[in-house]
């Protein structure tokens, strides 16, 4: 007699959907900043908080193992959110093949929770960010007050995208207007004279808006171009709306090579500073600058933004962030042992480590064979170190500089301008007025590229 197949679905548990959890991070955030006094809740605070254990609400931010619905629902209705079909999924056992028979076999297989590649900033709906407290509540804090300004530091590659993406998004749940605008996206030809850039920049502004630009109608070059600037800004971007604006200026660091409209523009962004001290329209401008490199020598800096507003420094990944990071991505690690391996080669470099971790948990590799192909080839790094390989050479000056750093133990006191270059690169970092290459990868690699050529 044949035996005859059926194929069925068992639920196992819903994991929050990227919609549901970002709906509930954003609550949680906003929960922190209105009611607890921007004191961040620990976990052991949300236990307490929500009446569930802290092993479930771990359960719930990796998305690795599914809860129940009503786990998810006493969550929500914690933080005054209703629950909604598209801010779950439920997680399935993969097909099992049951056969009629007295001697019925069940074959069953799970499905493990896989990572995209990790490149370029953490999507918002990702469980894969580490929150750096007092980072995050400091930033939602200040960019409520009026008239804010913050000031966001980093080397290349350190999580200040992903961090501008969520200060915009709880900007957003505000009800505030939100403009990112990275300098990359200025042409050139518009960095060397004042008037086409603050036209281009106006324009892009009321673009990112939904606004037309009429810069023709609005600009009048006889009171002078920072002052036309600041006018249209005023009484056409402003007064557009009584919504506060959040403008991020990102990669300003481009300005540094441009020094006579870096001075002019960073002077005209510290006159708006301190005209919301006292006007209502400016006080609505939330100002939000970041850049990977803090030499700026060549600007008067009691002319600029560079002493003013609330800095926010971007370290490297502590110990504790490498081993909450890996325990994201599902792996069992010993605690103190494998991320003190990993540390020992990359530092805390918050992108190296996601890829390493990408890896790891893909089982593409071990610990100890990436740690050993990074070092002797680059291993998955190559082509990451290959990128700065192609840009260092396009500088060289800082051949002969670079070799010095990575063929010496200690730290080093080298030119300001090739320290300057050698940030906005990434490669190294400071040991107060001295320089260390970023971490041992860097140090290993450069070290054997810079003897075929020095």
């Amino acid at each position: 007699m044949a035996l005859k197949e059926n194929t069925t679905k068992r639920r196992r548990g819903a994991l929050l959907s990227p919609k549901g959890l970002q709906r509930l991070q954003e609550a949680i955030s906003s929960w922190e900043i209105i009611e607890n006094r921007g004191q961040r809740l620990s976990l052991e605070d949300l236990s307490d908080y929500t009446k569930l254990s802290a092993k479930t609400l771990s359960r719930l931010w990796s998305a690795s193992k599914g809860v129940d619905q009503k786990t998810l629902k006493l969550c929500f209705n914690t933080f005054n959110l209703e629950l909604h079909e598209e801010d779950y999924i439920f997680l399935m056992e993969d097909f099992e093949t049951k056969i009629s028979d007295s001697n019925s076999i069940c074959l069953r297989t799970e499905s493990p929770v896989w990572w995209s590649y990790p490149d370029g900033p953490v999507p918002l709906d990702s469980p894969l960010y580490i929150e750096r407290q007092p980072i995050e509540k400091l930033m939602y804090r200040e960019v409520t007050q009026p008239g804010c300004v913050m000031r966001i530091f980093a080397p290349g590659q350190m999580g200040k995208t992903s961090l501008i993406l969520r200060l915009l998004s709880f900007a957003d749940t505000k009800g505030y207007r939100t403009i990112n605008l990275s300098f990359s996206q200025i042409d050139a030809y518009c960095l060397t004279d004042l008037n086409k850039f603050l036209r281009s920049f106006c324009s892009q502004i009321a673009i990112k808006l939904g606004i037309a630009p009429n810069i023709s109608e609005h600009w009048d070059e006889d009171v002078g171009y920072k002052l036309t600037c600041s006018l249209y800004f005023q009484y056409y971007i402003l007064k557009e709306s009584d919504k506060p604006l959040v403008l991020v200026l990102s990669e300003v660091e481009r300005f540094f090579e441009y020094p006579h409209i870096a001075q002019e523009f960073f002077a005209l962004l510290r006159c708006w500073y301190e005209e919301s001290r006292q006007n209502n329209l400016w006080k609505n401008l939330r100002l939000v600058v970041a850049y990977s490199t803090e030499q700026y020598f060549c600007l008067d800096i009691n002319n600029s933004l560079f002493n003013i507003g609330l800095p926010i420094r971007l370290q490297e990944f502590t110990q504790q962030q490498v081993e909450e990071l890996a325990r994201r991505y599902g792996l069992s690690w010993t605690a103190g042992k494998e991320s003190a391996q990993l540390i020992s080669l990359l530092g805390g470099h918050p992108a190296l480590i996601q890829l390493a971790l990408y890896y790891l948990h893909s089982g593409a590799t071990t610990l100890l064979d990436l740690i050993k192909e990074a070092i002797a080839n680059g291993g998955i790094y190559r082509y990451h170190l290959q990128q700065y390989w192609v840009k260092l050479l396009a500088n060289p000056g800082l051949i002969r500089t670079y070799t010095e750093l990575v063929t010496t133990k200690e730290s080093l006191v080298i030119d300001p301008i090739h320290a300057y270059k050698l940030e906005s690169l990434g490669l190294i970092t400071f040991d107060g007025d001295r320089v260390l290459p970023r971490c041992q990868l860097y140090r290993t690699y450069f070290a054997k590229q810079l003897a075929t050529i020095v």
